[in-house]
């Protein structure tokens, strides 16, 4: 189980984004949670992907409560959450070909053997061909970037996904093919899902259920 209880987070202590926010997200299941843009529920999601610490409240994963965060969290933490961002120029190193981007959590947990089997093995699956891994990111369009970044987060076998608008800015062809592919992933693993988003129509088509931002926000500040 990945739980969220209780969670206030912000970038100022003394303003925080969201006060007393609970959610969860069970083994297999697939939960959206929906919001306009703005109102914290990005910030949520980087708390649920151990990017973020919060001001207040726990993480559980499988009811162990989250200690450390980022680089200092245990490896097998850090590695059982994959997370997929809106924006992907912003989170692919430009200086990386789109394998070497696949990859970088492999080489980054010491697993670099495993590396060209499982790059060619996603790449594949995420709709990938041979030309663009030799690609870097100023090379390619956004879908195949995209792409690429959900491979990534893929690569370590997560048992838990946060996608966080991963789909916002793809037309409705790579969003479709992408979809898929996170949902073939979680029917092969069990994994479960946190899709952030502002489409109710994709997210209630997407999850087995979808929740409603509002109807978790205790009255407080709520820009992101």
């Amino acid at each position: 189980m990945l739980e969220l209880r209780s969670i206030t987070a912000g970038y100022d202590r003394k303003v925080p984004v969201f006060r007393d926010v609970s959610l969860s997200v069970a083994p297999g299941q697939a939960v959206g949670l929906l919001g306009p843009s703005g109102c914290g529920k990005s910030t949520l999601a980087r708390v649920a992907a151990l990017l973020h610490r919060p001001d207040s409240g726990t993480l559980l994963l499988d009811g162990t409560p989250v200690r450390r965060w980022r680089h200092r969290a245990p490896r097998d933490r850090r590695t059982a959450v994959g997370v997929v961002f809106q924006q992907a120029r912003l989170s692919a190193d430009p200086r990386l070909t789109l394998a070497d981007l696949v990859a970088e959590p492999l080489r980054a947990t010491g697993r670099r053997e495993e590396a060209a089997g499982r790059v060619a093995e996603l790449a594949g699956a995420v709709g990938l061909t041979t030309d663009l891994l030799t690609r870097r990111p100023h090379e390619v369009s956004d879908g195949q970037l995209q792409r690429a970044c959900l491979a990534r987060a893929l690569v370590l076998r997560p048992r838990w996904l946060v996608c966080d608008e991963m789909t916002a800015m793809l037309d409705a062809s790579t969003t479709a093919a992408l979809v898929r592919v996170v949902e073939d992933y979680r029917a092969a693993t069990g994994a479960g899902l946190l899709a952030v988003g502002h489409d109710r129509v994709l997210l209630d088509r997407w999850c087995d259920r979808t929740v409603e931002w509002a109807s978790l926000v205790s009255p407080a500040a709520t820009t992101s």
